[in-house]
């Protein structure tokens, strides 16, 4: 499919020149002396009328292509592809009418003014009764791309909001493919596409950070895999699409050169009929944020060794380049091997290129980073805050940071002290008190420079409680 619209240049030059030869074509004394007996029309006439009519067919194979061009993407694309056959055969049939009045006057004779006017009224009839009808069948379309973006609601408790992050995201976790197990949600445009670049799709998983989720399978090597999709048929400047796709593209490459146990390797990126997609590692397992509240808890020691190792591999990306920028108990994975697996690196950057300025996906709001929510460029310690975030969840059973509404949160967030962590445990050593207030320092400096410091002391942690 088309991803600009320089298809329609041959069509409009086309029916330019048909136009524009016609009358300097009739001008010719050779055109003016010939005469066509059967349809008795002079030459100048029948020119005219047959530069008329092949004008006509040629605007009529635009709009046919035209229907195949534009993208059916449930908004305006959609409204506008669906009228653009009925209104242009409406177009057509008055011009038809037209051209023949003009300059076939003795073709209408020959055939019967009567009989003309019936077949013309039908085709205008038909015509405009088919345009009616795609307008109503479609007039959705039409309503949704006229809808204002849809506002998050401000009134939500700040708790509630992070269970509810938690449960859409838990919906993406790589599981294998058992029924009682998956989550399915619409497919895009209604259908589930057969094949992505080399993987055969075989059913949906669920819903993640940038489109819907789907169980694939590699052919070649009779792999699964986790394939997360992006829809690039929504931007409408090719300019900024070209970007989209090259942000798109460059942040898997370097997303895909990450090799650590403890991260979800990504195999393969690719694009697919206007459709992003990213394979990856198939895992099954259980979300952290199914042990992140009362009185599912896990033991502390259990909580600061699994910290530690998501703080590992922090350390490794961050040592190749590559922020996670989303970090929360949703994205990692507890395997039934009992290994530890972070998700979704880079994912949160890649679905913020697909998205208007007004409508950006930094992250989570209650695991952000103050920087994150100031807008500043994002490095290590970003993943640091948010993780720190998760440690006090995981321990606790509630967020550092609630109010009664986002602004509030991300105000709590950047601005006020989360509280003293043995207020809430008051079983904890004053170690692990210590860590999570340096995880949780608002400025830079004050944190973690390093995620492998963050994992070191952690694991003096533990040594000192086993002790």
């Amino acid at each position: 499919m088309s991803k600009s619209w320089t298809w329609i240049a041959p069509y409009i030059f086309a029916i330019l020149a048909v136009l524009l030869a016609a009358p300097l074509l009739s001008s010719l004394a050779l055109i003016q002396s010939v005469s066509v007996p059967y349809l008795q029309l002079s030459g100048p006439h029948a020119i005219r009328l047959v530069a008329n009519l092949l004008a006509l067919a040629i605007l009529w194979i635009l709009a046919f292509t035209a229907f195949q061009q534009i993208p059916d993407n449930g908004r305006g694309s959609s409204f506008l592809r669906n009228l653009v056959l009925p209104l242009t055969t409406l177009v057509v049939i008055l011009f038809i009418n037209k051209a023949f009045r003009a300059v076939g006057l003795p073709l209408i004779e020959q055939i019967g003014s009567s009989r003309f006017a019936w077949v013309y009224a039908i085709g205008l009839v038909g015509s405009g009764l088919w345009l009616t009808a795609a307008w109503i069948l479609h007039r959705d379309s039409l309503r949704e791309a006229f809808a204002p973006p849809r506002q998050k609601t401000q009134h939500q408790d700040a708790q509630a909001l992070a269970e509810d992050e938690d449960s859409r995201q838990e919906k993406e976790s790589e599981a294998p493919p058992e029924p009682a197990s998956i989550a399915t949600t619409s497919a895009i445009n209604g259908c589930t596409p057969g094949m992505l670049g080399r993987y055969k799709v075989l059913k949906e998983l669920g819903r993640g950070a940038m489109g819907l989720v789907y169980l694939g399978k590699d052919p070649t090597i009779q792999r699964f895999v986790a394939i997360k999709t992006m829809r690039l048929d929504q931007i409408n400047r090719d300019d900024k699409l070209q970007d989209v796709k090259a942000r798109f593209f460059r942040e898997a490459e370097s997303t895909g050169r990450l090799s650590h146990p403890n991260i979800v390797t990504i195999y393969d990126a690719g694009e697919e009929d206007d459709l992003g997609y990213i394979a990856m590692e198939l895992i099954e397992g259980t979300p952290l944020n199914q042990w992140a509240r009362k009185p599912n808890l896990r033991p502390v020691n259990e909580v600061l060794l699994t910290v530690a190792t998501v703080a590992d591999a922090l350390g490794y990306a961050h040592q190749q380049g590559i922020v996670h920028r989303d970090i929360k108990p949703a994205n990692i994975m507890f395997t039934k091997d009992h290994i530890v697996k972070v998700m979704d690196f880079g994912i949160a950057k890649m679905a913020s290129s697909s998205k208007t300025e007004t409508n950006i996906v930094l992250g989570t709001p209650t695991y952000m980073s103050p920087e994150q929510i100031s807008g500043k460029k994002v490095d290590g310690r970003s993943d640091i805050f948010s993780l720190g975030v998760v440690l006090f969840e995981l321990l606790t059973g509630q967020l550092p940071f609630t109010a009664d509404n986002v602004s509030a949160v991300l105000f709590s967030i950047a601005h006020h002290p989360h509280p003293a962590i043995q207020t809430l445990r008051p079983d904890l050593p004053p170690m692990v008190q210590e860590i999570v207030d340096r995880a949780l320092q608002k400025e830079l400096p004050h944190r973690y420079r390093r995620a492998e410091e963050f994992a070191s002391e952690l694991r003096d942690c533990i040594q000192s409680l086993a002790a």
